[in-house]
């Protein structure tokens, strides 16, 4: 890849983890998207949007409605356009920061242009990026009010976390939203994200997803249950999705698991 590589897309609900070789931009137009960085993370809206560098492991999981422009950014390509060096420096670290309205709007225009004009999705995506370029330096000459990770934050409230675990093991079958849980403490979603994460490190969906996973492998290791019911029982929406988060969260997949465990 040696071209900018702007996609628009809707991130859904499946938890992905990963990294790559590429900086990465992640801006919404709409809908919001749960995203960590080396197990740091906000949610990414419409009014905030992230800077991935390169090599940095990260998950994420969408809401299902969001529009979403993904923009990948190949180290070479920063030394063939416009204020490369000064874009390099956005990518130093992690990075989450706010969106203001006329960038929002910049890009759902420029999401519509990708749409209708596949083919010119490089030249979009520099354009993407020299205005992304020219409003950190218009709002803080030498990038400097940039807020890398983590964001520190006072906590004032704590949140009763094993009410929550005891709510979402009965529920491990649905879907399950962070409008819920934050309903459930009397917070609003944007709130109850906050400071769950404070509480706890991670994120509420990846919380979720962990609870998820430590009861499939009890279901491995002592049910004589199919993989593809286990995966049903803990909300997974096929086996394959269910043995990919498994081997990414256990470093084994759950045939291997189930097999080692029965030779013991």
């Amino acid at each position: 890849m040696s071209l900018l590589d702007l996609r628009a897309c809707n991130l859904g609900q499946e938890h992905i983890a990963h990294d790559h070789p590429h900086h990465q931009l992640i801006l919404a137009t709409c809908g919001s998207t749960d995203l960590e960085v080396e197990g740091m993370g906000d949610r990414v809206t419409g009014g905030r949007g992230c800077l991935i560098p390169c090599s940095y492991h990260h998950q994420y999981e969408g809401d299902g409605r969001n529009r979403t422009l993904v923009l990948d950014i190949p180290l070479p390509a920063l030394g063939e356009i416009r204020d490369g060096q000064g874009l390099q420096r956005l990518f130093e670290r992690p990075r989450f920061f706010l969106v203001p309205t006329r960038l929002n709007r910049l890009a759902a225009t420029l999401m519509s242009q990708l749409e209708q004009f596949p083919a010119l999705h490089s030249e979009i995506a520099a354009l993407l990026l020299r205005a992304l370029y020219l409003h950190f330096q218009e709002e803080a000459p030498g990038l400097a009010s940039l807020s890398s990770l983590p964001q520190s934050r006072r906590p004032v409230e704590r949140i009763d976390v094993e009410r929550l675990d005891a709510w979402i093991d009965r529920h491990l079958a649905d879907e399950i939203r962070v409008e819920q849980m934050a309903a459930l403490c009397a917070l609003s979603p944007g709130h109850f994200h906050a400071l769950f994460r404070e509480c706890t490190g991670v994120t509420p969906l990846a919380h979720v997803q962990q609870r998820r996973l430590e009861h499939a492998r009890t279901l491995v290791r002592h049910s004589g249950l199919s993989l593809g019911h286990i995966a049903a029982l803990v909300g997974f929406q096929d086996q394959g999705s269910f043995s990919r988060a498994y081997r990414r969260h256990f470093a084994v997949t759950p045939s291997a698991e189930r097999h080692a465990h029965a030779a013991n």
